[in-house]
């Protein structure tokens, strides 16, 4: 059976989640990763074809690229995983998806863009949750207010992560945080500024995270102070700060043992219930040098489900031509209002 994209890190918990919805999309993926049996279970189970190889087996990798030209990335952390699938990429002249949310991978990819002009390949990461629904809203925002010169991005999800989620979190915690300054992205400490926001509900308390539009935000607005916030318990938010004095300790091996191996011990994500009740509130403020100030909220389904459909509806555009090359953030290709015509999406403009 031929297939139309390669998916990497098919059977993770997300994978899982976006390979069911190519096929309820029409579309066919190539299964892919290290894991056989769970490939080839998988794989009777959607009647897809799926490959077993390592990311550092690159005549397996190159030729299952060349098979299919398309590859949306599912296997984190990205930071040890994009590497070689970019790499493989611009050897194959093939169009690159990820699901990351990860700003060292975004920053990474951002290098290669002229490599990637010269392949006449297209370089996408963070097709999925983050950062298709708040790049789209910093776009909307640049549009809403040209002149902007400072972005706030906040979020709120109602649900709960995936172990690889907790993964990257756990391998990240010691790294501090990050925001972007007169175009340049600068790391901070740990939970480094609260203030409150309204996603429509009231205000509440929210907390900055070295999230993915640190990044992102500034490749597709160009506004050169960013800040992205989150709601979290205010005991996460305790954690967080002692890792300032604390992070050489979190990092240790010990230490990041003791956490992946209790990850391992929790559930692979949240269950079809938790998705279906669960949500997405998010929260923007551009302001311009001369006081003015823009603010839009946006409601959305839960994270995994919505990564499912921004990622798998991106693969279908790509494979109908829909493929600038390049480095590339998700609202450049498709458009600010391109997060508007999911289900269950609502953005609205605050006065």
């Amino acid at each position: 059976m031929p297939a139309d994209f390669l998916l990497y890190g098919s059977y993770g918990y997300t994978g899982r989640l976006i390979a069911e919805r190519a096929r309820e999309a029409g579309l066919t993926p190539l299964l892919a990763g290290r894991d056989g049996p769970a490939l080839a279970a998988q794989s009777a189970e959607l009647g897809v074809p799926y490959r077993t190889f390592a990311l550092d087996d690159n005549d397996a990798l190159d030729a299952a690229l060349r098979d299919t030209r398309v590859v949306l990335h599912a296997a984190g952390p990205f930071s040890r995983t994009s590497r070689p699938m970019v790499e493989a990429c611009l050897r194959t002249s093939s169009h690159y998806l990820d699901i990351t949310g990860e700003i060292a991978v975004f920053e990474a990819a951002a290098r290669r863009d002229e490599q990637a002009r010269a392949a006449g390949v297209m370089l996408l990461p963070g097709a999925g949750f983050d950062v298709v629904p708040s790049d789209c809203l910093a776009a909307h925002l640049k549009r809403r207010l040209p002149g902007a010169t400072r972005l706030s991005l906040a979020f709120q999800t109602v649900g709960g992560p995936s172990r690889g989620t907790l993964n990257t979190m756990a391998e990240s915690i010691d790294q501090g945080g990050a925001v972007r300054r007169d175009g340049r992205i600068t790391r901070v400490p740990a939970a480094w500024a609260t203030r409150e926001v309204d996603f429509g509900r009231g205000p509440v308390a929210v907390t900055t995270i070295p999230w993915g539009d640190v990044s992102t935000a500034f490749h597709s607005t160009g506004i050169p102070d960013i800040q992205v916030y989150t709601r979290m318990p205010s005991r996460q938010a305790r954690l967080l700060r002692a890792t300032r004095r604390l992070g050489w300790l979190t990092g240790s091996a010990p230490v990041q043992g003791l956490m992946k191996r209790r990850i391992r011990r929790g559930p692979a994500g949240p269950t079809p219930e938790q998705r279906a009740r669960g949500l997405t509130l998010l929260w923007g403020e551009a302001e311009d040098n001369a006081g003015h100030r823009a603010v839009s909220r946006m409601r959305a389904p839960e994270g995994y489900t919505l990564t499912a459909r921004t990622a798998v509806e991106a693969v279908r555009r790509v494979l109908a031509g829909h493929a600038p090359s390049g480095f590339q953030t998700p609202s450049r290709v498709f458009g600010a209002d391109w997060i508007t015509e999911f289900e269950g999406v609502e953005r609205v403009d605050v006065e």
